[in-house]
């Protein structure tokens, strides 16, 4: 069987150092649409390095976007990366992200679900600096056909979209140029800017990457129902429901609980189809 859950759990984390300035922040920020326009005040504090700070989503580029996919290449996990799709992301941070840092992470197996006809590897990645940790990353790596082994079928983090209308709704446009601009915090899959790759892929162009929809939608939640102030943000997570082209417009409705924002994110030109599911934004 490709996939040895016992191995891959047991294996030693990989461990590597990791360095980023402001120049890495700004260019994830801009690479979700940040700077528009590009006086405004609130939108300084994503571009301008002298008011900037940093949204927990850089978690996931940070150290050239090794973090979803670290573990990849762990013992017991021998997979075909062609059935290989990012199900899932959350984000756990540990305390306000610096601008510019160096840090150690780890990373390691955590979990190896059996969904039947596919398994789900769960890829923690988790950083530290001199000052303790920062962050730990959780990518839900979702296999087909490499179900079946008789592992455990792991648990449901499925949301019920609450009945009544959501409290706020906003509409974020994708620019065209945008996964191209992306693409350079690390993530150089030829999917997201090649459309004769993304033809071969069965899409009729480029898609955006997940990871970006997730970080637009997490600044829209910060600025919208947090005044824009990122040290508020303990914890995000998402499921990847569908994907998003370039030129799109993102639909974001946010229900506001305690100390939660449940969000649901569909694409405004394709009838909302879904976008981001079973995503939730903890915060104080």
């Amino acid at each position: 069987m490709p996939i040895d859950a016992s191995a891959a759990l047991a294996a030693e984390p990989r461990r590597a150092e990791i360095g980023w300035d402001h120049k890495d922040v700004q260019l994830y920020h801009l690479g979700l649409g940040a700077g528009t326009p590009a006086t405004d005040p609130d939108e300084l504090r994503y571009t301008l390095e002298s008011r900037l700070q940093v949204l927990p989503g850089f978690a996931t580029v940070a150290g050239a976007g090794t973090a979803a996919f670290g573990g990849m290449g762990a013992p017991g996990i021998d997979v075909d990366l062609a059935a290989v799709l990012h199900g899932g992301q959350t984000v756990r941070v540990h305390r306000p992200i610096p601008v510019t840092g160096r840090a150690v992470q780890t990373s390691k197996v955590a979990a190896v679900y059996d969904k039947g006809k596919a398994a789900v590897i769960v890829l923690r990645t988790e950083a530290s600096d001199d000052d303790g940790p920062l962050w730990t990353n959780d990518a839900e790596i979702f296999v087909r056909g490499e179900g079946g082994f008789g592992g455990e079928r792991g648990p449901s983090d499925r949301l019920t979209v609450p009945e009544r209308a959501p409290d706020r709704t906003v509409e974020r446009r994708i620019r065209e140029d945008q996964a191209l601009l992306y693409r350079l915090s690390g993530d150089w899959n030829p999917l997201h800017a090649d459309p004769a790759f993304a033809k071969l892929a069965g899409f009729d162009r480029p898609i955006l990457h997940g990871l970006c929809t997730y970080g637009m939608t997490l600044k829209a939640v910060t600025d919208t129902l947090l005044e824009g102030d990122v040290s508020r943000i303990t914890a995000y997570r998402t499921r990847f429901a569908g994907v998003v082209f370039p030129g799109e417009t993102l639909r974001i409705r946010m229900w506001t609980g305690d100390g939660r924002a449940q969000v649901t994110v569909t694409a405004v030109e394709r009838d909302d189809a879904p976008v981001l599911a079973d995503t939730l934004v903890e915060h104080s």
